[in-house]
């Protein structure tokens, strides 16, 4: 059985936890197809303390909005595995993969299915790591979308 620690951290004063600490990160991911299926890219900001540590997008070719954004928290995954393996907060704004990686909604496509899979594999790497569906307007998942939307813009400049 695959451990997904979703726990919420509170302070002494019985408030949810903003900043991961010391031995932890929060990754804000974003996924983007223009069109669905089209062409897409994936982007991740990982911050710690405040700060951002990390961040980057990439190309993925024509495919769904939905792998995009699995394969936003993949490549997350991978670039927080180098600076900790304590706590990881994942912030996404897609309810579906949210729902879908912490099982409270099934997955019926085989494809993403295969993906989710992949997600619960880098999750090992981690003491804790807990999954939250944040509005689009979050300041740092604004910056992850500019990501995906300059991937695909210099995408299209290419091929003109």
């Amino acid at each position: 059985m695959i451990n997904r620690k979703m726990t919420k951290k509170t302070d002494r004063w019985g408030e949810t936890a903003t900043t991961s600490g010391e031995d932890g990160v929060i990754v804000y991911t974003d996924g983007a197809s223009r069109g669905n299926p089209g062409d897409a890219a994936w982007a991740y900001v990982i911050v710690r303390d405040g700060s951002i540590v990390a961040s980057r997008s990439g190309y993925l070719g024509k495919t769904t909005n939905n792998v995009a954004e699995y394969h936003a928290i993949i490549n997350a995954l991978c670039a927080a595995r180098e600076l900790t393996t304590g706590s990881v907060v994942v912030r996404s704004d897609s309810e579906l993969v949210v729902r879908q990686v912490t099982g409270r909604y099934r997955i019926r496509k085989e494809h993403l299915a295969g993906l989710a899979e992949e997600v619960w594999r880098r999750m090992q790497d981690f003491n804790e790591v807990r999954f939250e569906n944040v509005p689009r307007e979050d300041p740092c998942l604004r910056v992850a979308d500019r990501l995906c939307n300059e991937t695909l813009d210099a995408m299209l400049e290419k091929k003109e």
